[in-house]
């Protein structure tokens, strides 16, 4: 497998949660997890953080992963996710020559993903390794909350109508019978050099042109990646990480 290089991005204000990268999960910050899940992946050669938290870079040299200074204007609630990786990746080309080569493979972590299944980011880069493809996100199958049963509401009146269609929830009742349906779940973004600095020939232009071309998909378990968005998933995340150190323990 080609060498890797693991961007993992974290900015320090939050709106939602204050202070998320850098808070405490079953004993360690949050983001500490990210960078030790990069760091034990497989074909992952250099771990870089991108942040403006002094915390959080404290937290990078301590576990001896790169630290990138991100400015101010790529820290605000209106910076992209992949301006932010090609400042990083830019940042820190001089120190490590190897990361020119076009078909570099880069993971794209966020540091508030503390829960992710241990072969995540190992089946992103094979699957972007023998595809040959553009870039590898993960997905979660959705369940209950399927697209073919949301609808339109009027507040005031109370009169509900099809998302899309004329035909209300599709005209399926059952769980078992809505098709398949997936979501981005926040665990990876695998991209090459090429795609994240957006040097591929025939791409629209738009938020999610650093996907490049030939996008393709890894599917992780319901609930298997934990992404801090509000108080309960820290909840969520605290009791599944502390069961797995519990067992450690044990075994």
């Amino acid at each position: 497998m080609r060498d890797a290089l693991a961007i993992v991005l974290g900015r320090a204000g939050s709106k939602g949660v204050p202070g998320k990268n850098t808070r405490s999960i079953a004993g360690k910050p949050c983001a500490a997890w990210t960078i030790e899940h990069a760091m034990k992946t497989p074909g992952v050669r250099t771990v870089v953080v991108s942040t403006d938290s002094p915390q959080l870079k404290a937290i990078a040299a301590a576990m001896s992963a790169h630290a990138v200074d991100r400015p101010e204007a790529l820290a605000g609630d209106l910076a992209t996710v992949d301006a932010a990786a090609r400042h990083a990746l830019d940042a820190i080309a001089k120190d490590l020559p190897w990361t020119s080569n076009p078909k570099t493979p880069v993971l794209v972590l966020y540091a508030n993903v503390p829960v992710r299944p241990a072969d995540l980011c190992e089946r992103a880069l094979a699957r972007l390794a023998e595809s040959g493809c553009d870039s590898v996100q993960s997905y979660e199958r959705v369940g209950k909350h399927h697209p073919w049963w949301m609808v339109r509401l009027d507040e005031e009146a109370g009169c509900l109508r099809p998302w899309q269609g004329d035909v209300l929830n599709h005209g399926v009742y059952r769980r078992q019978d809505l098709p398949a349906a997936y979501l981005p779940d926040g665990g990876v973004i695998a991209v090459t050099r090429e795609a994240l600095m957006l040097d591929i020939a025939g791409v629209d232009t738009g938020p999610h042109a650093f996907f490049g071309a030939d996008r393709r998909g890894i599917v992780s378990e319901f609930g298997a990646v934990v992404d801090i968005d509000e108080e309960a998933d820290f909840l969520r995340a605290e009791s599944m990480l502390s069961g797995d150190r519990v067992s450690e323990k044990v075994t």
